[in-house]
């Protein structure tokens, strides 16, 4: 059997501690220290090498053949983990600890920290205003076990939930930088496409040794506290999570200190798809511009931005929360209170991300300065908010407090522009501790005693050729030429001959020597240590601070919100009792904002007599942004935000889905027409009457006749359902719907030409529209004239041969003569047999035999 490389006894001693440091991560990038680079070696050179575009070398020979080796300067590493961690690699940094000066063989080295990208702590390789989620997730045939950490916050959810949709929709929602499995974790499932997946071991998952391990972690004995008492999964799940934060974080973890259980029926549940075509926080392109998030994100922390990102992933149906958010909007839009606050928020930072640094013991001195900065800074803003009463504020301004021995302690201890990293000191201010000062002072003042000393000793020997110098081999020296030396003092004790000069030592140089040589590591030393215990005091007040950050983000988000409504006139939405959906004057939040002319605003009434409405009308004329504004209204509504609309009147919704678009599935092997039926069979199969569902164009994909089927009957389905319903259609066939089935009702958004050019209008007017403007919406996309001429051609006849099978135009229609939709469907022959017969023409015994024949050929 051949060696492995690390069996091998040819190996240089370095090589050997540097394979038995690999075999334990194995799958990971190993930085290994040696002086000052980061070295990779082997498969990680090479990778490495082809990831961040560096040099792949050759060190030497180790076990006889050469070693594959990449490095970048360690002081230069920030940029290259920030580069991997986005491409979903972990990287291992391995350390120096022992002394190159008093090592016998190699310098000892160990693991510092795991970088992953779920684990990530430090400022330059986060986007500040996201959330960087380590997630696991086990799974069973009777549901699945889902949790959540970000170690920048140290905040820890679990839930348990069912069926693969609900699972997908909140991992959309979630977006983990990093998930866990369990190894046995069945093959060929959508979890498996996702980016950054680590297989663990099973036993990770196991259920007691998780209940032990968080009890342990929060210093509780059981998990009532939190609510979590009854999990079984979801318990597994977080346990997992506990241990691959220990395992990286090599440290302990004090800021996470509880955990939360997310209950699925507590908020309005919007699935993967329909999250991306609403353009909540990521638009079409995978960018934040032109987003729900974008136009309203003007947040003064990063802290606050990330919140609102989660208010708006996870809407409420708690109408205590929401009304209680309202209220506070109210408070701070009264008399425009937030332009105080907003201000003073400035000052305040991303202390929730420093905060946790701090607890994993890596916050570097900028940190505390601005931790400093941020805590001298929260005495004004709780006097901005004395004057408001609004109960959910006072409480919020209650729990940020103020911390007046920690600020002055940080404004004694800390300089007020330190340098980025601790390594080579300057941090701890003057002043602050008398060793400190004492140590520096000889190490900045040697240079001065050195020229005191030559000064004095030429003058007690009247020798003029002696100077007092320093080397790094010999240290401080008194040197005499060669002609002089002789006349030395007796108390000048021979260090070194050179050929024109003679070079000496004294007892009192030497004991400064002593004392100026050691004195700059000394200093650090004692800066490090004083830094460490600024660091343990801070940690003292951890879980005060930890709660004063949470406070100080929603008081951000709720200034915003208040200053967005007064400043895009946004109004307070209504929740009521019942079953409806009401808004006046409703505009889309973003379309608002990028358009150049003024938005046409819409209304839209839905209550226990209208269920849905059956949306007709030109392309471009506005159909799906009345249906996106309708849902983005309602999401707003649900997150405790004023909407722009005039008035909203709504009830509490449980879902909001959206049938959007055109999309397919290529790598999972799905067209667009599967996916888009994918999309609408789970509508189908999950929206109740408490739901909103907006679709768009459904059965389009496919031919005429299974597309109108598929249509039609899908929005039977729903009116059955009785969910709030807005169903946008070419299919003119739907508009019959209103007459059969019961709580259906038409409405068409208008256009008009002028000169063969096709102008929108973009109100909403009651029933159907009278035609598609298919040709003109052509022309306006730069289909060449030639093609346009032959499809009014086209047009003619099909219109031609609608109006010889129809006999008249249908009702409805304007004046105009009846133009049916380009794939609308030709009559069938049975319909043609019925509009055939003259029922008074037959006997009893014809019309049974007929209706017979009918139902035979039907079928």
């Amino acid at each position: 059997m051949k060696k492995s490389k690390s069996e091998s006894p040819a190996h240089t001693p370095m090589m050997q501690q540097y394979f038995s440091i690999k075999q334990q991560h194995p799958e990971q990038l190993l930085f290994y220290r040696m002086g000052d680079f980061y070295e990779l070696f082997y498969d990680d050179a090479k990778k490495a090498a082809r990831l961040l575009d560096i040099t792949l070398t050759a060190r030497g020979q180790s076990g006889g053949q050469p070693i594959p080796m990449a490095g970048i300067p360690f002081h230069a590493a920030e940029g290259y983990l920030a580069k991997l961690v986005k491409l979903g690699e972990s990287v291992v940094i391995c350390e120096q600890v022992g002394d190159p000066a008093t090592s016998k063989g190699p310098v000892e080295r160990q693991v510092a920290r795991i970088i992953t990208p779920g684990t990530v702590s430090d400022e330059a390789l986060l986007d500040e205003r996201r959330d960087n989620l380590l997630a696991a997730l086990v799974g069973a045939e009777r549901g699945f076990g889902l949790a959540t950490l970000d170690i920048n916050s140290g905040r820890f959810v679990v839930m348990e939930l069912r069926g693969w949709e609900t699972l997908l929709g909140e991992l959309e929602r979630l977006a983990p930088a990093e998930l866990l499995i369990p190894d046995d974790w069945e093959s060929n499932t959508p979890i498996e496409r996702r980016r950054a997946v680590r297989r663990r071991a099973p036993w990770e998952f196991d259920q007691d040794s998780a209940f032990k391990a968080l009890t342990q972690q929060f210093g509780t004995k059981d998990l009532v506290g939190f609510d979590c008492q009854d999990l079984t999964l979801g318990l597994g799940a977080a346990g997992a999570l506990l241990s691959y934060a220990k395992e990286t974080q090599r440290t302990a973890l004090p800021h996470i200190r509880s955990m939360a259980q997310e209950r699925f029926e507590d908020s309005v549940i919007i699935d993967s798809a329909s999250r991306r075509n609403l353009e909540i926080d990521q638009n079409l392109s995978g960018g934040r511009d032109n987003t729900l998030l974008d136009v309203l994100d003007h947040t003064a922390t990063a802290m606050g931005s990330r919140l609102m990102a989660r208010w708006l992933n996870r809407p409420l149906r708690d109408l205590k929360v929401l009304g209680a958010r309202q209220d506070s909007i109210s408070a701070l839009l009264d008399q425009q209170f937030y332009l105080d606050l907003q201000p003073q928020l400035k000052g305040i930072g991303d202390i929730e991300r420093i905060l946790a640094r701090v607890a994993l013991r890596s916050a570097r001195p900028r940190d505390l300065a601005r931790l400093r900065d941020a805590l001298a800074a929260l005495p004004a803003l709780q006097d901005c908010m004395q004057t408001l009463e609004t109960t959910h504020l006072r409480n919020l301004a209650e729990q940020v407090r103020t911390y007046p021995e920690l600020a002055e302690l940080l404004e004694r201890a800390v300089i007020d522009n330190p340098p980025a990293v601790l390594r080579d000191g300057g941090v701890i201010k003057a002043g602050f501790d008398a060793e400190l000062d004492e140590l520096q002072n000889i190490s900045e003042n040697a240079g001065q005693y050195l020229i005191d000393l030559e000064t004095r000793e030429r003058e007690r020997t009247g020798l003029n050729t002696l100077k007092v110098g320093y080397n790094r081999v010999h240290g401080y020296f008194i040197e005499l030429s060669r002609s002089q030396a002789d006349q030395a003092p007796a108390d000048y004790i021979r260090r070194q001959t050179l050929k024109g000069a003679e070079r000496f030592i004294t007892p009192e140089l030497k004991a400064f020597e002593d004392k100026a040589l050691s004195a700059r590591s000394r200093a650090l030393a004692r800066e490090k240590q004083l830094y460490d215990e600024l660091i343990d005091r801070l940690n003292e007040d951890l879980a005060a601070l930890q709660t004063s950050a949470a406070s100080l983000a929603e008081i951000d988000v709720l200034c915003t919100l208040a200053e967005r409504a007064g400043s895009l006139d946004y109004s307070r939405p209504r929740f009521i009792e019942g079953s409806q959906l009401q808004i006046s004057q409703g505009r889309h939040p973003v379309v608002e904002q990028v358009l150049e002319t003024p938005f046409v605003a819409n209304d839209l009434d839905l209550d226990a007599d209208t269920r849905m409405l059956v949306i007709t009308g030109p392309n471009m004329g506005g159909k799906s942004t009345y249906m996106r504004q309708t849902a983005l209204i309602v999401l707003l509504a649900h997150i405790g935000s004023f909407v722009p609309a005039a008035d909203v009147e709504l009830s509490c919704v449980d879902r909001i889905f959206t049938r959007i678009g055109s999309s397919d599935d290529l790598a999972g092997g799905r067209s667009t027409f599967m996916v888009e039926m994918s999309e609408t069979a789970n509508i189908l199969n999950n929206a109740t009457a408490a739901s909103l569902v907006l679709m768009d164009e459904v059965g389009r994909g496919t031919s005429t006749f299974d597309g109108l089927s598929l249509a039609w009957s899908a929005a039977e389905y729903l009116a059955k359902v009785r969910a709030f319903t807005l169903f946008a259609t070419h299919y003119f066939e739907l508009t019959g719907m209103a007459d059969t089935d019961e709580g259906v009702a038409n409405v068409h958004l208008n256009a008009t030409e002028h000169n063969e050019r096709i102008v929108f209008l973009h109100n909403v007017q009651p029933g159907p529209a009278s035609q598609s403007y298919g040709l003109q919406v052509a022309q306006l996309a730069g289909v060449p004239r030639p093609v346009i001429l032959r499809a009014r051609e086209h047009l003619a006849q099909l219109e031609q041969q609608s109006l010889e099978q129809h006999g008249s135009k249908p009702a409805g229609t304007s004046e105009q003569p009846f133009q049916s939709d380009l794939f609308a469907s030709a009559p069938h022959p049975l319909v043609e047999q019925m509009q055939s017969l003259e029922p008074d023409d037959l006997s009893p015994r014809q019309a049974l035999e007929l209706l017979y024949k009918l139902k035979r050929e039907w079928s």
